[in-house]
């Protein structure tokens, strides 16, 4: 049998997220608070059933706020509410807010533009 010396390389992508659907659509949502559950959707990679229910717990518990504005939703984040606690600190949504989402690992792209998602 004679081979060809073709080695092939295998790269594996995770299937799974450090950061919950539930953490990128309060990220998404701190960005862009006046967007509609599509855009949300589009944007995370879930359905916009999922969104609903993600958005709906996440004022349930507190996290955000609704304001209806005619016929569109505004968004308002809790930046100070509890996430829980790593070891002795406690975390804010105000700390996932400031991971580094972007290019280069910074927060913003090279015009400014926010690109956390």
């Amino acid at each position: 049998m004679q081979t060809l010396g073709i080695v092939l390389e295998v790269t594996t992508v995770p299937h799974w997220s450090f950061l919950t659907n539930y953490a990128l659509v309060l990220t998404y949502i701190s960005q862009q608070p006046e967007s509609t559950g599509l855009e949300i959707a589009q944007t995370v990679g879930i359905t916009e059933r999922a969104t609903r229910k993600i958005v709906a717990d996440l004022q349930a518990a507190g996290y955000i706020e609704r304001e209806k504005v005619g016929r569109r939703n505004r968004y308002r984040v809790d930046v100070y509410r509890t996430l829980g606690h790593i070891g002795e600190r406690e975390l804010t949504v105000h700390h996932l807010l400031q991971l580094p989402f972007g290019p280069g690992g910074s927060a913003e792209g090279d015009e400014g533009e926010d690109t956390r998602l």
